[in-house]
């Protein structure tokens, strides 16, 4: 732990990837687990796709109201409000996170580049234009000036990831220098070659994960002992010492 603190405290670009494991210790189930009220009204992978946009609105609309409904149930954990004051501190320069809750925003972070989206935005998918998210979540599912459907602004099945996003993504983690992975299987393709970019440009990577990942041998550091929450507030208690110590010097 003391060599990840000093890393950390001598890092001059840290960038924070987050995964499903980073929300589900806030208590927000994932929702591809069969093992949740979800899968007992829904099925995931019939309407969390293109086609369902174009040819099961209705469903498709009172899928992602449920889902929209769940995540108001949960808020930050203090894991995340570290991160948000790692990057006010300049500890850390952004976060790229496969999470859609819009969490990291919550806990004060704002350079974060949501690679699948966001619960946070709401638009007409004829139109573009954007609405409100609270009309979205009481029943106004199209578009008052063009009647097209109103949806979330997540990535589905089937599109792309947004580009501009994916494109902030790669220039930032090309230049860090230390690059850490909270709570990522790291299974879920493009989105985890991010910290393989990292390393190819010459980064330390520190793993935080309670599984084993396809890139663990890359790593230069592996958790699995500890839950996100309790390593981030650990890492946060040892650099406040260390600064405190140096002033003292």
């Amino acid at each position: 732990m003391k060599e990840i603190i000093e890393l950390i405290r001598s890092s001059s670009y840290t960038i924070v990837f987050t995964g499903a494991g980073m929300s589900t210790e806030s208590g927000l189930p994932d929702f591809r687990s069969k093992e949740r009220g979800l899968w007992t009204k829904f099925n995931p992978d019939e309407l969390a796709n293109v086609y369902a946009l174009d040819n099961n609105f209705e469903e498709f609309t009172d899928f992602y109201q449920y889902r929209l409904r769940e995540i108001d149930k949960y808020q930050p954990h203090e894991g995340h409000f570290v991160l948000g004051k790692w990057e006010q501190k300049g500890i850390i320069r952004g976060i790229v996170t496969q999470n859609v809750d819009g969490f990291h925003h919550d806990a004060g972070n704002r350079n974060v580049m949501e690679l699948h989206g966001t619960f946070r935005n709401f638009f007409c998918n004829q139109c573009k234009r954007e609405h409100i998210r609270e009309e979205y979540l009481y029943g106004n599912s199209h578009c008052e000036y063009c009647d097209g459907p109103v949806r979330p602004g997540i990535v589905l099945f089937g599109e792309m990831l947004p580009e501009e996003v994916f494109n902030k993504a790669e220039i930032e983690t090309s230049k860090a220098d230390l690059f850490i992975v909270l709570g990522s299987s790291l299974t879920v393709t493009p989105a985890n070659i991010f910290p393989m970019m990292a390393k190819e440009h010459g980064a330390k990577l520190v793993i935080v994960n309670r599984e084993a990942t396809p890139l663990d041998h890359y790593a230069d550091y592996i958790i699995r002992d500890k839950s996100i929450k309790e390593w981030l507030i650990e890492v946060n208690e040892g650099l406040s010492s260390t600064i405190l110590k140096e002033r003292d010097e």
